[in-house]
């Protein structure tokens, strides 16, 4: 299996991660403050890294560290943001509402950068965003608070996407991957230390097995995937495949908080996987192959 198929299967098993992590933090933090989760959810991380790439973080520089902090704040927030929006919307709706990174990466490029994203991407997009509007859309569809801080990390997100892409073409991110988290760490740990209603050591079970699968999965194991894969995939088709996201998102509130799961998943997932089948397929060289085939 070639690198790139092999990254591709990463990130789609990460996304299922990031899906069920919806209804686990939801349900791990409770009435407790989201503050302090993320601490301990990037503090554990941090550990975890620590070993696992101890020979990047041995001989990690001052530019490693700088470029651990230019990834930081975008991530930081985007985290940050969905996070406190799962105590005023749903996990499904927030999970859906978060795919707007698919749509916001070529639109910041094509503003900023004046980066043209081939055809096949923006159809890919969009069919994924019809996918995820089906769905999530309910009879009586509204924006809440909980949403805007949703929408508000999807532009944090593709922010941290560009960033990923446009710096791993020029180093290796391996040695910023610790740095990286260390800085979120910190963040989360400054809010928290100022949050009146942080209690810094819950009783709960749920809320510590909580931070334990959110950091080991959805943070650890997705992260790194996706900071390696950037080497390799596009942020564009990266934000494709995060479209999985939701779709996992769905059966996670089903089976962990109870909610619905409708023909709408499966019509929606449909419209999902052909979109990342869309944005991998290299349709010039399947003409090519088709009209060799002929003669």
């Amino acid at each position: 299996m070639k690198k790139r198929q092999l990254l591709l299967l990463l990130l789609i098993l990460g996304t299922a991660f990031w899906g069920i992590s919806y209804s686990i933090t939801k349900m791990a933090i409770g009435d407790y403050s989201p503050n302090t989760f993320l601490f301990y959810r990037f503090f554990l991380a941090v550990i975890v890294l620590s070993i696992v790439f101890w020979k990047y973080v041995k001989n990690m520089n001052l530019e490693a560290i700088k470029t651990g902090f230019i990834l930081a704040v975008p991530m930081f927030l985007g985290i940050q943001l969905q996070t406190v929006a799962l105590k005023y919307t749903s996990a499904s709706q927030c999970s859906f509402i978060a795919g707007l990174t698919v749509i916001i990466i070529p639109l910041m490029k094509l503003a900023f950068y004046k980066t043209n994203t081939p055809l096949k991407i923006w159809i890919a997009a969009l069919t994924a965003l019809t996918g995820l509007f089906i769905i999530a859309v309910q009879e009586k569809f509204t924006i809440n608070f909980g949403d805007l801080l949703t929408i508000a990390g999807a532009f944090a997100f593709a922010v941290y996407l560009i960033s990923v892409e446009k710096h791993s073409l020029s180093k290796n991110l391996l040695y910023s991957i610790v740095p990286m988290f260390s800085f979120c760490a910190l963040f989360t740990f400054c809010l928290a230390f100022t949050d009146q209603h942080a209690e810094w050591f819950p009783k709960s079970d749920t809320f510590w097995l909580g931070v334990i699968y959110c950091a080991l999965f959805s943070t650890a194991f997705m992260y790194t995937v996706s900071n390696i894969s950037q080497r390799y995939l596009s942020a564009e088709r990266v934000a494709v495949i995060y479209l999985f996201e939701p779709v996992f998102g769905a059966i996670g509130a089903f089976f962990i908080l109870g909610e619905n799961l409708t023909w709408r998943l499966l019509l929606g997932g449909t419209l999902i996987f052909s979109a990342t089948i869309i944005s991998e397929v290299n349709f010039k060289k399947s003409k090519i192959k088709v009209v060799a085939d002929k003669n």
